[in-house]
C-alpha cells in the first residue's frame, strides 16, 4: 500500500503527515509544536538530528538534518572546499557547517505555494534524501578533518560505484 493511501485525501498538515511517518519507522520523534518536529534518525555512520518545520507564511517545510563535528581550527579551510565539491553534485538540498554549534548540516525547503499540499511519498523521500546524503558524503567530510586528504581525493570515496558482490 503506497504511503498516501493511509492518509485521507483532505489536506493534512505537513508535519502531520511528518509525525505519522516518524511513527511508521520508529523513529524517535518529539512535536515541538503545532509546526515544527524533531526526530532522531539512525544511519550506518551516525544518528542524524532532523527537524521539520513548516512556515505557513511562505508555504514551505524546511528541514534541517544535522549531526555533530568538531575540526580542528586548521581544518576549516579544507572541509569548506570539500563542502563546495559535496554540493555541486548535490540536486536537492546543500551542506553547510555552523561551527559556533559544530554541526554538519543537510538544508531543503519543500515550497507548496499556492495551497499545495505535500504527499506523504514526498516527505518521505525529502527524509530519506537528507540522510542518504549525510551517509554519502560522511566519510568524505571525515578524510580532509581527520584523514589529511585533499577535498578531490576524499570526494573519489562519495562517487565511487561499488561493483560485483561481496
Amino acid at each position: 500500500m503506497a504511503l498516501s493511501e493511509q492518509f485521507l485525501q483532505e489536506d493534512l498538515h505537513p508535519i502531520d503527515i511528518v509525525e505519522t511517518l516518524a511513527e511508521h519507522n520508529d523513529w524517535d520523534f518529539d512535536r515541538i509544536g503545532d509546526d515544527q518536529i524533531a526526530m532522531a534518525v539512525e544511519g550506518q555512520w551516525r544518528t542524524y538530528s532532523i527537524t521539520l518545520a513548516w512556515s505557513g507564511y511562505d508555504e514551505t517545510l524546511r528541514m534541517v538534518c544535522t549531526f555533530e563535528m568538531e575540526p580542528p581550527e586548521e581544518k576549516l579551510p579544507a572541509l569548506y572546499h570539500v563542502l563546495n565539491e559535496i554540493n555541486d553534485q548535490c540536486w536537492a538540498g546543500a551542506f553547510t557547517y555552523w561551527a559556533e554549534q559544530k554541526l554538519m548540516v543537510y538544508r531543503y525547503g519543500l515550497l507548496m505555494s499556492g495551497g499545495q499540499g505535500a504527499s506523504p511519498e514526498q516527505i518521505d523521500t525529502l527524509i530519506t534524501a537528507a540522510v542518504t546524503s549525510a551517509e554519502r558524503y560522511y566519510p568524505a567530510l571525515q578524510l580532509v578533518v581527520w584523514g589529511d586528504r585533499a577535498p578531490r581525493d576524499a570526494m573519489q570515496v562519495a562517487i565511487a560505484e561499488a561493483f560485483g558482490r561481496a
